[in-house]
């Protein structure tokens, strides 16, 4: 735990890790709070319907229990995956905390994940469980002959002939399962990155993870644990952006996180009546749904303590807009699936710098450096990187060791983003090395869009760019050869969009089309995206 501190110097000097050689994830952030104060709250949920329940420490640790039991009644041993089709639901924390009780890997997986996407994640990962809902038991039915290693699948809210009954058989397990003695570096879970050449890769996180998120999370939180703190996100808890920087370090605190995911896109007045309606005094908010907040109209009074920010620019208009909507600065993380929360930039202990990604999280050490690994002075653009050890960092990308070591030179762990630091030890993001695109929060590699798009039988080749969007940040524009130079217009478009809607994932589809008689590649063939993102700025 972070020692409060009026500067962010004295913070970050006096922290230092404190890693055990045996930790579970399960005993940080539920046994121990059992022990201690059983009847705290810890989970409130607002199904969106009128119905909200509340669930205490002690419900977990029970229901927690139920579930592993049941996960080892099925034959789910140590090291075994646990894939959890669902969204910001009471299940999907019982299941997490159920399979990491008995040493299992969970593997979260996002809902509006099509087809494609879902096939790619379930084969690579080996899961031999999927527990998801009926809105979504389709996507599996049809995957289900291609996935040996998949032996069972639950559902939450009913019976299927090749699905069991979540809740009927959580109800004939028992509620005492005591917590598996795992060491800190024993795998906890699995989740994808975004897919820039080829497939997505699987980071495989240690349970140290849990603790390597707690100095980010606290400082960004202007020292969360603080008396009424309540978290909240509209992320997903498929996303380390809602399962490690909102849901486990809440609970490691023993602090209550309310879930509420309402369906459909982000509803920014919603966003406002919920925080009025629980109080909630901490919130993690990307971006764009700052900038459609900022679009609301005489917005209520909300009571925060703490909002914090990240995953692509923000913009000092936003950023000013904030600091006069919520009272106080808005805080502004950086991280990335393999390596999260690990700078921070935080006003009330530093200098505002706005636009810059701030100073490294307590605990962590990071730099600027060139492709041999040697630091670089203030000024020069490098890489962005962070020395290993850290217990955040993942152990590894799953069943992939070349990927795994091109992702480090020495002990630096390069993130793929270029950046400078200046003189006062500020980081500031210049571009990716690679291809990403950040769309309204969410990272998504071109690789995995263009592969689905030249599945469709009107496309003959297909390169996939972020362009500049003022709400979403980049929206995603396809350069389409068609095979039949005259399918080409709005009727084939619209057709493509369906496809890669319904095929690779609802969020990942490309808003602009444009087609195109030949892409730029380089002697092996290689599209060149670099050249596509020029044009389109020329233009």
């Amino acid at each position: 735990m972070l020692e409060p501190a009026e500067t962010y110097a004295q913070v970050y000097d006096a922290f230092a890790w404190r890693i055990p050689e045996r930790y579970n994830i399960v005993a940080d952030v539920l046994d121990r709070h059992v022990l201690a104060r059983p009847e705290a709250p810890a989970l409130i949920y607002d199904t969106g319907a009128d119905t909200v329940t509340a669930y205490s420490f002690l419900d977990m640790y029970r229901l927690a229990g139920q579930c592993a039991n049941l996960f080892k009644g099925h034959g789910v041993e140590p090291g075994d995956r646990v894939a959890l089709l669902l969204g910001q639901t009471p299940e999907t924390a019982i299941c997490h905390l159920g399979a990491w009780k008995i040493g299992a890997i969970t593997v979260p997986l996002f809902t509006l994940f099509e087809e494609q996407a879902l096939a790619f994640r379930l084969a690579d990962s080996g899961a031999r469980v999927v527990v998801t809902d009926h809105a979504n038991y389709g996507k599996i039915l049809a995957l289900r002959d291609r996935l040996p290693a998949l032996a069972r699948v639950f559902l939450i809210d009913g019976l299927e002939p090749d699905a069991h009954d979540f809740w009927i058989e959580m109800e004939h397990a028992a509620d005492d399962c005591p917590t598996t003695s795992t060491r800190a570096d024993d795998p906890a879970l699995l989740t994808y990155t975004s897919g820039t050449t080829g497939p997505p890769k699987g980071a495989l996180h240690g349970h140290r993870t849990m603790l390597g998120h707690m100095p980010g999370f606290d400082i960004l939180h202007n020292f969360y644990g603080q008396p009424g703190d309540l978290c909240w996100s509209p992320a997903d808890w498929a996303w380390l952006a809602g399962l490690m920087d909102v849901l486990m370090p809440s609970w490691w605190h023993g602090k209550p996180v309310l879930a509420f995911r309402a369906k459909g896109p982000f509803d920014p007045e919603r966003a406002f009546h919920v925080m009025v309606k629980h109080r909630v005094r901490n919130v993690m908010l990307v971006p764009t749904m700052l900038k459609l907040m900022r679009q609301v109209g005489d917005p209520p009074d909300v009571d925060l303590r703490s909002v914090i920010t990240g995953g692509e620019p923000v913009g000092p208009e936003i950023l000013a807009w904030g600091e006069r909507q919520f009272g106080f600065p808005i805080n502004e993380g950086y991280g990335q699936t393999e390596c999260n929360l690990v700078t921070a930039h935080v006003p009330n202990l530093m200098p505002a710098k706005p636009g810059s990604l701030g100073q490294a999280a307590p605990g962590h050490v990071a730099a600027i450096v060139d492709d041999d690994g040697e630091e670089r002075p203030p000024g020069e653009a490098g890489h962005l990187a962070f020395r290993r050890p850290d217990p955040v960092m993942m152990l590894e990308y799953w069943q992939n060791p070349e990927a795994t070591r091109d992702k480090y030179v020495g002990d630096w762990l390069l993130t793929g983003d270029l950046a400078t630091r200046d003189e006062d030890g500020y980081f500031w993001f210049v571009g990716r090395a690679d291809d990403v695109i950040t769309s309204a929060g969410f990272r998504i590699g071109p690789g995995e869009i263009e592969d689905c798009l030249i599945k469709h039988p009107a496309v003959l080749m297909a390169a996939a760019i972020g362009v500049p969007d003022p709400i979403r940040t980049e929206v995603i524009k396809a350069f389409i050869i068609p095979r039949n130079a005259g399918d080409a217009g709005p009727d084939l478009e619209a057709d493509i969009r369906d496809f890669v809607r319904t095929k690779l994932a609802r969020h990942a589809y490309p808003r602009q089309i444009e087609f195109v008689d030949s892409l730029p590649t380089t002697v092996t063939g290689k599209v060149m995206r670099r050249v596509l993102r020029e044009r389109e700025g020329a233009a």
